[in-house]
């Protein structure tokens, strides 16, 4: 316990206000979507068989999960930072052989009562803890590359289990460590090059091979150009720039057919492909011919989750349907419309004024999380707090683009929104340990 028992001592109200307001948020969102006139909304409410019933249990447990948090010691965080990673990664490992299998990932372990917990969720509060302690350490000096690839496999770790765990939405977030890691001092060029990979696969992508092939040497061959007196002075600046040819030209002919072809699924391809407009021949796809050849029926996936998302998101307009007079999403037409595609509840109920004044509540706790970042004496408090709005950052970013088509479907909560016990929950626990960091912003902890 702190030294100090007042619970209200030092606390940020303003994220908790806007904690609580997107939770009451989400829970209305679920409500719309599953609402029937003949059913009596108190009886709903208080039954725990309908899924708003059951997100308000977990805003219940979350609420008591906010007092422990908010009396706990500062401390305790550091100290058991590691052995929390630890534990995280043990129970990750433990749904190889306890998981059970929703949806095609088996990353879940059941705990009974009809509620089951998602340890890779759980394990970002971890791998945000345990990246904190590491950056925070007097003997780490983030400058140098060891140090810098240390952190990196610490936040890759869990990704690489998600993946394994057919979880790839969630270890796509993990990604979102590495903006704190630039903000504590990685190369900008790291980044810089990620962000050039990424462009280069959507051209790759989008455009025909031979042409992008031709436009890739006119670039090197321009670069050579403007660059010549300088490549006349040294050879290996022009041995450099023909390697960084070959290997745009080789992930360009070779790697991004291979890994689309042979890596992933027929169905992964196909909704990656749909988000730049092409459609992916299944034909090509390894997985999707070694189910034909054991006589199993090769359905090809299509665009249709988010056709039906973007047509209830559409029929919302300025102001919207008004609240509970969606016809898409009451109607069951967009999938999974209560978890990852829940934000086309309030762009059909409420159009795209609501929807704008929903992200500025996001906005407006991004930015609050930052400007709680960046008041902090303590290098652990500052890097975690950083974590928690890249975290943040990456589910929004991702779920939202996800429902309007700009990013293919992978299965991704949207914070405090979706509904899930574990997700809920994760984020609860995430924010508020910030929030208790933050009221002790006086102590330097490490």
């Amino acid at each position: 316990m702190t030294q100090d028992n007042s619970i209200s001592k030092g606390v940020d109200w303003l994220v908790v206000l806007l904690y609580a307001v997107l939770v009451a948020i989400g829970i209305l969102c679920i409500f719309m979507v599953e609402y029937r006139q003949d059913t009596n909304v108190l009886a709903g409410f208080l039954s725990g068989k309908t899924n708003y019933s059951k997100q308000l249990l977990f805003a219940g447990i979350c609420a008591l999960m906010v007092v422990f948090v908010l009396l706990s010691d500062s401390k305790l965080y550091t100290a058991f930072a590691n052995l929390m990673y630890a534990f995280g990664i043990l129970l990750m490992l433990a749904t190889f052989v306890l998981g059970k299998n929703i949806n095609g990932s088996k990353s879940w372990i059941p705990l009974g009562g009809g509620f089951n917990l998602q340890p890779a969720e759980l394990c970002k509060i971890f791998a945000a803890l345990a990246l904190s302690k590491y950056i925070s350490r007097q003997e780490t000096d983030f400058s140098k590359p060891t140090s810098q690839l240390i952190a990196a496999v610490i936040a890759l770790a869990p990704a690489a289990l998600s993946i394994l765990q057919n979880e790839t939405g969630l270890a796509l977030v993990y990604a979102s460590f590495f903006i704190v890691m630039f903000r504590e001092g990685l190369p900008s060029w790291i980044l810089i090059v990620g962000a050039s990979f990424g462009v280069l696969v959507v051209a790759t992508l989008i455009m025909e091979p031979n042409l992008l092939a031709i436009i890739l040497t006119g670039i090197a061959a321009i670069t050579i150009y403007i660059m010549r007196r300088q490549v006349k002075r040294n050879n290996g600046l022009l041995i450099a720039i023909v390697l960084i040819w070959g290997v745009c030209v080789g992930v360009q002919r070779f790697a991004v057919p291979y890994i689309f072809n042979n890596v992933f699924h027929c169905y992964q391809s196909t909704r990656i492909y749909s988000m730049v407009g092409k459609e992916y021949d299944c034909s090509q796809n390894k997985s999707a011919n070694e189910a034909s050849a054991a006589d199993k029926p090769v359905k090809k996936p299509d665009d249709y989750n988010v056709r039906q998302s973007k047509i209830a998101i559409g029929s919302g307009g300025m102001v919207g349907r008004g609240f509970l007079k969606g016809t898409q999403t009451r109607g069951k037409y967009v999938p999974e419309q209560h978890t990852d595609f829940i934000f086309t509840s309030l762009g059909e109920a409420f159009g795209f004024t609501g929807c704008f004044l929903f992200l500025g509540i996001y906005m407006l706790l991004l930015f609050r999380i930052v400007r709680i970042a960046e008041r902090q004496r303590s290098t652990f408090s500052r890097v975690y707090a950083y974590s928690v709005a890249s975290i943040l950052f990456f589910h929004i970013a991702i779920n939202v683009c996800m429902t309007i088509g700009l990013f293919p479907i992978i299965g991704i909560p949207l914070p405090l929104i979706s509904y899930g016990g574990s997700s809920l929950l994760t984020f609860t626990i995430l924010i508020f340990i910030m929030v208790r960091l933050d009221a002790d912003r006086h102590m330097v902890l490490r």
